[in-house]
Order: structure tokens, then C-alpha cells, then sequence
């Protein structure tokens, strides 16, 4: 039995978009950069260039969804959440929302990714338009990812505070991942993990104890 038209066409254009997003992700992995042109991209893709321009608004929205899949392959514990067993009303109450967040940020390999993302950037001199473009919709991806996780495995959470849990967090991964760049140089090494693993703690403290170690500070000083 064939497939009907509508079906034909989605499952058509589900290709074109993969082998776009493959292509650049190739020429990504063979250039160490961004410079390929829409031409080239579509040549390897084996597409058109209106095709290209059919799936994405620019080259920056292909290199964005690149690096999105790869931030997004290092996210399986995100994705386990939702899968851990759960209670006989659905939930696990016996965990806190916050330590499940937790603990699935800190056994989530960032390093990896953001130093991918970095390098295909070329912009670690500090912070640009692009690198927060594309940051602010990688990082909206994870989000979108958690929270769905979370409010399957927390079936009787108030879904607006998960979003401002979960949106605090991605706030503050952005503002650690910017000063990780600065401090490192975005390598992946030992050092640099361990410099990871330190702001990812303060950025848990800091939003575990809201904030009140700032004021502290602001107030001796």
C-alpha cells in the first residue's frame, strides 16, 4: 500500500532538512568552522539551493540546529528523568524537583558540546550577536527538553513553577558557560572540567539558597 501524498511529502522534506543538517555538520567537522557557503552546502546535501532556503532563514539557523543536536546528544540523563520509575500515583515525591534537576545537570557531559560550539563559533574573544543567538536557542532546546521531562516525572507540579525552575537554571548555564569561555579558553581537558564542575556548583548554590550568598556579600562589602 502506497503512502498518501501528504505523507509522501512530509517524509520528503523530513529527508532534505536530515541530509542538510548531516551535510553541515560534515563540513563543519572537516572545515573546523562556518565558512562553507550555501552553495557548498547544498552540493553536498544534494539539494537545491531554494531547498536550503525552504528549511532554514540563513546559514546560521543550519549551524545553529548542528549544534543544538550535538548539545542535545549529551542530554540523555535529561531525557531519563521522565523514564525513572515512578510511584503508584505516577510521581516521585520522594525526590525533590530541584535535587532531580540537579543531579541530572551535574551527570550531563556540557564540556563536550560547548567547546564544539565554541570552536564552530570562532568567537571566543568574547561575547557576539551570533554566539548569543545561537546559545539562546540551544540552550531554549534543553530547556523545552527538561521541562517536559519534569512535568512528566512530576505529574502534580505546578507547571509554572517548573518553568521559572528550569529557566533560572538555563539562565544562569548561559552566564556560567560564558565565563567557562573566558576562563579556559573552551578546551576540554581536566582543568577545564574541573572548572566546570566548580561554576556548575555555585550556580546551584547560588539558585538552591536564592541568591543569598550574593547579598551577603553585597552587604559586607
Amino acid at each position: 500500500m502506497s503512502l498518501p501524498t501528504v505523507d509522501r511529502r512530509a517524509a520528503l522534506k523530513a529527508r532534505h532538512r536530515r541530509a542538510i543538517v548531516d551535510a553541515a555538520a560534515a563540513l563543519i567537522g572537516e572545515s573546523g568552522g562556518t565558512s562553507f557557503s550555501v552553495d557548498e552546502l547544498a552540493e553536498r546535501a544534494d539539494v537545491s539551493r531554494r531547498t536550503v532556503f525552504n528549511h532554514f532563514a540563513s546559514l546560521d539557523d543550519v549551524v545553529t540546529e548542528v549544534c543544538s543536536e550535538v548539545v542535545g546528544a549529551a542530554l540523555d540523563r535529561l531525557d531519563a528523568i521522565a523514564s525513572d520509575e515512578p510511584d503508584e500515583h505516577g510521581g516521585r515525591p520522594d525526590v525533590a524537583l530541584f535535587d532531580e534537576v540537579a543531579d541530572a545537570l551535574r551527570s550531563t557531559d556540557f564540556v563536550t558540546p560547548l567547546a564544539y560550539l565554541t570552536r564552530v563559533l570562532g568567537d571566543t574573544g568574547g561575547p557576539s550577536p551570533r554566539r548569543a543567538y545561537t546559545l539562546i536557542k540551544v540552550f531554549a532546546d534543553v530547556s523545552m527538553r527538561l521541562t517536559a521531562a519534569l512535568a512528566e516525572s512530576h505529574p502534580d507540579a505546578d507547571p509554572f513553577d517548573v518553568e521559572l525552575l528550569i529557566g533560572s537554571l538555563m539562565s544562569g548555564l548561559i552566564v556560567i558557560y560564558l565565563r567557562w569561555v573566558d576562563v579556559t579558553g573552551a578546551v576540554d581537558d581536566p582543568a577545564s572540567r574541573e572548572a566546570w564542575t566548580a561554576l556548575l556548583e555555585r550556580l546551584l548554590d547560588a539558585t538552591r539558597t536564592g541568591h543569598r550568598s550574593v547579598a551577603s556579600s553585597l552587604r559586607t562589602h
